[in-house]
């Protein structure tokens, strides 16, 4: 990918923990550390990863709701990381998110067409007309009748409360949209509903999305790319058919193995993973999934792995399964071929 229009690098949030009753500066919780990955226009990257990997502080990291400890956040080549509050608002049109949430992300105080038009209403002056206009036209697009611009939050169900979050996260035309567990506060069937919608929309207007997931069959049905996330890294990066056919991280092959599969009459063995993710005050040194991996060496207990490139182009950070030389993993750093969709 030579001109991405999303392209993370080395994105890292450390939370400070106050500790006694001055509440002084203690120990740091390390919710993202060192993540890179790109986006192409029109493309859909999917991150998953147990409860508390760090997948939806990226997500935040992204919109610059939360501030990064370092690490850029490039949209066309603009480190929007870096940018003041005035230059931020205008790359505001360009990205907008999805919340998991489809009834507490919305003002249950404003009707559905209010709702749609705020955002576009921040940065342009709408005739009463063209509002009306605007709402029934995004509302036709999620597949909703015009006139439930008239309803409140409250007199709709899950799926049109999360219909209208992509309405108006579509208001102001945006190239790229983050969508945090976007699904999962809903039932199957309207999930099913909600996913294709997104696919219609990606297809007719070309954006990307960052789609946040602990479910992987959503993931494989919605994705281009995954990124595996344990305990706040990137572990695997790789082609949604790549990844599901053939993991190579211990820890991606754990949850594919975990995964619900929707046959009674097929089994999978258990795991092969066991104990709790540790904290990520005190994460572990070396690789940290070493504790839980059942293909530790010594290696693994001491060095954080590099990342590597493999013969299929996808990009693994483990000692044992994508062993890499000082110079290999200077190399895959180096170039954006490492963290660029997969041919």
């Amino acid at each position: 990918m030579s001109n991405p229009l999303l392209k993370v690098e080395n994105l890292t949030k450390h939370y400070p923990v106050a500790t006694g009753f001055l509440k002084t500066t203690g120990p740091v919780v390390r919710a993202v550390e060192d993540v890179s990955f790109s986006v192409a226009a029109g493309e859909t990257l999917c991150i998953v990863g147990e409860s508390g990997c760090g997948k939806s502080t990226v997500a935040r990291l992204l919109m610059r709701i939360v501030e990064p400890t370092g690490g850029r956040v490039l949209i066309e080549g603009t480190d929007i990381a870096s940018l003041d509050a005035r230059a931020l608002r205008a790359w505001r049109r360009r990205m907008q998110m999805v919340f998991q949430d489809p009834y507490s992300s919305l003002n249950p105080r404003l009707t559905a067409g209010q709702i749609i038009t705020e955002p576009v209403e921040n940065f342009e002056r709408l005739s009463r007309k063209q509002r009306q206009a605007l709402a029934a036209d995004l509302l036709q697009k999620v597949g909703m009748r015009p006139e439930m611009m008239h309803r409140f939050p409250s007199e709709l169900s899950g799926g049109q409360r999360q219909r209208l979050g992509i309405a108006r996260a579509l208001a102001l035309e945006p190239s790229l949209i983050i969508a945090d567990e976007a699904v999962s506060a809903l039932d199957v069937s309207v999930q099913a509903q909600i996913l294709n919608l997104l696919l219609d929309l990606q297809q007719q207007m070309g954006i990307a999305f960052v789609f946040i997931s602990h479910d992987l069959n959503v993931v494989q049905h919605i994705g281009h790319r995954v990124a595996v996330m344990y305990l706040g890294r990137v572990v695997e990066l790789a082609t949604c058919e790549a990844l599901f056919a053939k993991p190579v991280h211990p820890y991606t092959e754990a949850l594919i193995m975990a995964a619900p599969v929707p046959d009674p009459t097929r089994r999978r063995s258990e795991a092969p993973v066991e104990g709790e993710v540790p904290s990520p005050i005190n994460p572990p040194s070396g690789c940290t999934f070493h504790p839980r991996c059942p293909l530790a060496i010594e290696r693994c207990r001491v060095e954080v792995p590099p990342f590597a490139s493999l013969v299929d182009g996808r990009v693994v950070a483990c000692h044992v399964r994508a062993p890499v030389s000082d110079m290999q993993a200077q190399r895959a750093m180096a170039t954006d071929s490492s963290l660029s969709p997969l041919a």
